[in-house]
């Protein structure tokens, strides 16, 4: 119950943070994205600071023998860069150059019921679901070969 209530917290910080950051208008991370043109640069120092208190955060806290509400730390292992991770990469990178929408940022719009926005985190959910469907198919075939 803790950690339920602990994350609940933080992901209404999260937001907040992202709608006075202005992450949430897209328009405003299309100026960020537009380089050769109106660039809009104030959302590399909400990038930057994140970055930031993130790297001191992390150094700090995994110095601990285990979380707060959790028994031990569950890190990433992963180190390895494949087609898989370049490929959502990519696709991620388009579908947030064209909408001006990260998930994240998205899901903290969603609340104003903009049109853009329920139909990008609508699309954006079945996109998610495309790819569980698929990727469990292809599980399936690759084992079958087997």
């Amino acid at each position: 119950m803790k950690l339920s209530i602990a994350a609940f917290v933080l992901g209404i910080l999260f937001a907040v943070g992202l709608g006075i950051a202005g992450m949430t208008q897209p328009i405003k991370i299309i100026a960020f994205l537009d380089v050769t043109g109106d660039w809009d640069p104030s959302l590399l120092l909400v990038m930057a600071s994140a970055t930031l208190v993130y790297f001191l955060c992390y150094r700090w806290i995994t110095q601990r023998r285990a979380p707060l509400l959790a028994e031990k730390f569950s890190l990433p292992t992963a180190k390895q860069i494949d087609a898989r991770l370049i490929t959502g990469s990519v696709l991620f990178g388009i579908g947030w150059g064209l909408s001006g929408y990260c998930p994240g940022p998205a899901l903290a719009a969603l609340p104003g019921l903009v049109p853009n926005t329920v139909v990008f985190v609508v699309s954006m959910l079945a996109g998610m679901l495309l790819f569980k469907w698929s990727d469990a198919w292809l599980s399936a075939r690759r084992l079958e070969k087997l």
